[in-house]
């Protein structure tokens, strides 16, 4: 993973739940969208498979990785399927120190100050704020505060229509989900409407505001 491109096109996709029927189709929308990154999760059946795929089938298009990542033993099989990020939903102590010592972009998950300021401390490439929509936009103001070294992901309730927002407040970059790969949508192949929502997200990475 560039983490520096990351860093100018810092917006993240999120495949969960995705049968194999979809991966190629699904793989050259969001390409044609213009997203950089995006990971599958690893409680999603066939995981390894499906990462090996999209990888094989974007040829360095886009930067596929491993999210829900549990225990040392996923990101292994995560690694090793080609994945070349790592995302947690808290901070699992040795799988991030793997990824330090083989200098592996990761994001553990976190939310509270304790919370976020461990996971940083354990060499996080961001910490991902989860899940952010209960706390808001603003909570990113009041954790930069003290915390402003510590380069944050919001993940969870962010839409094409609050996201300047969470860029506002202090978020460094933004994540989304099953609210872009609706079922409804992968069960009608309806790629259309998910690459359209895709598209909202990438377009606005070009008029993030600065920070307060």
């Amino acid at each position: 993973m560039n983490v520096k491109l990351f860093k100018k096109k810092p917006v993240l996709g999120i495949l969960r739940g995705i049968g194999p029927e979809v991966a190629e189709p699904l793989t050259e929308t969001v390409i044609s969208a213009g997203l950089g990154f995006i990971e599958v999760t690893m409680n999603t059946n066939g995981a390894p498979g499906l990462i090996d795929k999209m990888v094989r089938q974007a040829k360095g298009r886009i930067t596929v990785g491993a999210g829900t990542v549990l225990d040392i033993d996923s990101l292994k099989t995560a690694l090793g399927a080609g994945a070349s990020f790592i995302v947690m939903p808290v901070l699992i102590k040795d799988a991030a120190e793997y990824c330090v010592k083989n200098k592996i972009p990761f994001f553990p998950g976190a939310l509270t100050p304790q919370e976020i300021y461990n996971a940083w401390n354990a060499g996080a490439t961001m910490v991902k704020v989860f899940p952010s929509n209960f706390f808001g936009p603003e909570y990113f103001t009041e954790i930069k505060g003290p915390f402003n070294n510590i380069e944050l992901l919001a993940c969870g309730g962010v839409t094409p229509d609050n996201m300047k927002d969470f860029f506002r407040n202090g978020a460094g970059a933004v994540a989304f989900g099953a609210s872009v790969f609706k079922k409804e949508w992968l069960d009608k192949k309806d790629f259309a409407s998910i690459g359209a929502v895709v598209k909202q997200f990438v377009d606005q990475v070009t008029e993030i505001p600065s920070p307060l």
